[in-house]
């Protein structure tokens, strides 16, 4: 048994925790600058749905719910504000595992991951209004009045997915630098990768209607291309 082995463990797990704990006062640094701006936030958030019916209004069923709303606001804005931090800090952890012509790709990757991950939320709440408006419009003669706290989970996790599908072609472009996969390999698999990301908008979108599947699946595959042709030139040698 090598007994610089449980040295060497507890090294990374030392490290692990360290970078969870940045991670954590990033995310709250983040939260406290965007409850501060909580009443702005919550009425950017609240337009898609005073879009989608006018004549509705919220209910609050829980003494606590209201809070409960501001601190996910707050969070949500929190992760937003230092996802290039939480993104570095993970790199970081993996770089001891990289070699030195691996390790260039850090600023590039980070700064990738945290633009797309921006984008994508943003593209998620461009999205919303088509989506709400048909969920809410199906019965025309039913009174919309949502629960408040229902209404902000729905609208923060669908836009948090979208973000986070938004980030594959760093994945796939590091799967292409690892070796994993070459240009010619997602040339062929094109047909492949329109059926899979087909597949995905529709678990990801709030509705089953074609504009909001088409909505998300076009850019995910301009991606996809893009990925391909970077793949293609930069990684050529």
């Amino acid at each position: 048994m090598n007994p610089d082995r449980p040295q060497t463990i507890l090294t990374h797990l030392e490290e692990l925790r360290w970078r969870i704990v940045k991670i954590f006062i990033a995310i709250l640094a983040g939260g406290i600058v965007a409850f501060f701006f909580a009443s702005d936030l919550t009425a950017v958030l609240e337009r898609p749905f005073f879009a989608a019916v006018p004549d509705s209004e919220f209910q609050s069923l829980a003494v606590a719910e209201q809070w409960g709303v501001l601190m996910r606001v707050g969070f949500f804005g929190g992760l937003i504000l230092s996802s290039p931090v939480v993104i570095y800090q993970l790199w970081a952890f993996i770089t001891p595992a990289l070699t030195s012509r691996e390790r260039k790709w850090a600023f590039p990757v980070v700064g990738a991951m945290a633009i797309l991950f921006v984008a994508g939320v943003l593209f998620g709440y461009w999205i919303l209004p088509r989506g709400l408006e048909f969920l809410l419009g199906i019965f025309p003669g039913v009174q919309t009045d949502l629960q408040i706290g229902a209404y902000y989970s729905f609208v923060l996790r669908f836009m948090f997915a979208v973000g986070v599908s938004f980030l594959y072609p760093v994945f796939l472009f590091a799967a292409a630098a690892a070796g994993v996969v070459s240009s010619e390999q997602l040339a062929r698999g094109r047909r492949w990768a329109v059926l899979i990301i087909v597949i995905g908008a529709a678990l990801i979108t709030p509705t089953g209607d074609a504009f909001n599947l088409l909505a998300l699946s076009i850019p995910l595959y301009l991606m996809y291309e893009i990925t391909y042709w970077l793949v293609r030139l930069l990684l050529k040698k």
